[in-house]
């Protein structure tokens, strides 16, 4: 039994806000409250910890991470530079660490912060002429690789573009090395595969960074092999991260014959929704937007499916109760999804089915017609706010007046929808305390754009985006009688800050940190 005293909690419980004690016992929290209420409570033998004034709040969860991508993408080559040039220094600098033909991986470029043009093969050639390249976007919604790489995956000039995706060509033609969306798989597939050893241990790399930054718990979108490795994990007992784990929608036929149904699992690790892509990014121009983007009069983006298709799969996953969770970053594929949900709710009351808690990934554009539904139709808005600071001169370069209508996140609050907030790591930082700021500033860390934030009437209150941070991802992912705040029969998972966040300046939320966090009773960093 643990009992924390001399602490200012914010345990984000409405009924007992603040307290300065809390007592921990087999995982769960017993009570909180003053150290003389706990203390009669206590029984057996005690560690008392004095907590020296330090702040408490409850564990934060990134509702939205890709574990297998982020753990692996530790060790590749850093691609978010200020400009091209700093990004191929570093490509080369990797290939002659390699030996010739070993692969040079990377991540986080983005044309929109250099020249805005997309960067070609040959420019990686000169740095790397002799180990394949391929680096990944910073949306994961397309990827830039080199000659040797184009090769090695079959791709020539002549290659025919897959659905829903498109290898660029130059205006004569030839394969430039830029693969748009589901023609990533084409070199992604020549890109050796790390073994279920190597992916375990990046995950538990990967989990006791995520710690550092006070994440305890993340919804994981990420496929198969994830999967295997979180199992792994769990069954030797090192999975020391809540984890909530969407399944694809080309597993959504399997799942209902076997009748998995969300929620399955143990505390640990349990099953969440079926994930289904609507559509693109805003980087690569492939968000499905109902007028074309500006300057580009031709590409309105990628729709992946209409709303009825989009509908079927999700009737199959609802006959065996399993929720939905849809990528839609455009205006147009939101309505899809929309319309989808829409006959989805109509399905489940018409089949005495429950109405299940349906999601949707980022809402970063959204027609203001639309803008209420998510409310009425009890949808989720998962949303990523430090896509916000990142994406908005792009929004307003290619969005223009529609930017207004762009991660919008106050509006789904008072419109009353759910708000869950994570990162999309490894697309932007998970580090939840970037999110906050973010979140309450609508600035990037040099100040920018203004004083006033980027669009600023969709700023939100610290309460508010913590609140998404805890009870809204714990909500999301049905764990909200156990997660997302510090109260009687919780699980004890918390952060201890030295400073209080609500009392220190909205730019020094940049740099806190977490001094001590707290899993399952269990100190994990401290």
């Amino acid at each position: 039994m643990k009992l924390l005293y001399n602490a200012n909690i914010h345990t984000l419980d409405q009924s007992n806000p603040h307290a300065s004690a809390i007592l921990i016992a087999g995982g769960r929290i017993i009570a909180v409250g003053s150290k003389d209420q706990l203390e009669s409570l206590a029984h057996g033998k005690v560690e008392k910890q004095d907590m020296k004034g330090k702040t408490i709040l409850p564990g934060l969860t990134d509702a939205h991470i890709h574990m297998q991508f982020y753990s692996l993408g530790l060790s590749k080559v850093d691609c978010e530079t200020k400009t091209k040039e700093e990004c191929l220094r570093r490509v080369g600098e990797r290939a002659r660490t390699l030996k010739p033909g070993e692969w040079v991986l990377g991540h986080g470029w983005q044309q929109n912060d250099w020249d805005g043009n997309f960067p070609t093969a040959a420019e990686l050639d000169a740095v790397s002429p002799n180990n394949p390249v391929y680096l990944t976007a910073k949306s994961l919604h397309a990827a830039w690789a080199n000659t040797s790489a184009l090769k090695l995956a079959n791709i020539t000039d002549e290659t025919p573009d897959p659905k829903d995706g498109a290898v660029q060509r130059d205006a004569k033609g030839k394969a430039t090395g830029i693969m748009i969306e589901t023609a990533m798989a084409l070199v992604n597939a020549a890109v050796p595969e790390a073994t279920l050893a190597e992916l375990e241990a990046a995950l538990e790399k990967a989990q006791s960074v995520l710690w550092k930054m006070g994440i305890t718990g993340v919804h994981d979108f990420d496929r198969r092999q994830s999967f295997m490795a979180l199992q792994s994990l769990r069954a030797k007992g090192k999975l020391k991260l809540r984890v909530c784990k969407n399944i694809p929608v080309e597993s959504v036929e399997q799942a209902n014959d076997l009748g998995l149904r969300t929620g399955f699992g143990d505390e640990m690790l349990w099953i969440g929704s079926v994930k289904a892509f609507m559509d693109g990014a805003l980087g690569p121009r492939t968000a499905a937007m109902f007028q074309p983007y500006e300057g580009e009069q031709e590409n309105r983006g990628i729709l992946n499916m209409d709303g009825e298709e989009l509908f079927e799969h999700a009737r199959k996953a609802a006959d065996v109760g399993l929720s939905m969770t849809v990528h839609a970053i455009g205006d147009r594929a939101n309505h899809e999804v929309l319309n989808a949900f829409e006959q989805l709710r109509n399905y489940e009351t018409q089949n005495h089915l429950p109405h299940l808690r349906h999601r949707i990934e980022h809402v970063q554009v959204i027609h203001p017609d639309d803008a209420p539904r998510l409310a009425r139709l009890n949808v989720i808005a998962s949303m990523q706010p430090i896509h916000a600071t990142s994406d908005m001169f792009a929004a307003d370069r290619y969005w223009g007046d529609r930017a207004k209508f762009s991660y919008a996140w106050r509006d789904q609050l008072n419109f009353g929808a759910i708000l869950a907030f994570g990162s999309d790591a490894p697309v932007e930082s998970p580090n939840p305390f970037l999110g906050l700021h973010a979140a309450v500033t609508r600035q990037r860390a040099d100040g920018s754009p203004s004083a006033e934030g980027w669009r600023a009437e969709q700023k939100l209150t610290l309460t508010e985006a913590l609140s998404a941070y805890t009870f809204g991802a714990a909500y999301t992912a049905n764990a909200e009688d156990r997660l997302g705040k510090l109260a009687d029969n919780f699980h004890a998972d918390l952060i201890v800050l030295d400073e209080d966040p609500f009392k220190v300046a909205e730019k020094h939320l940049l740099t806190i940190s977490p001094s001590a966090v707290m899993i399952n009773g269990d100190w994990v960093v401290y």
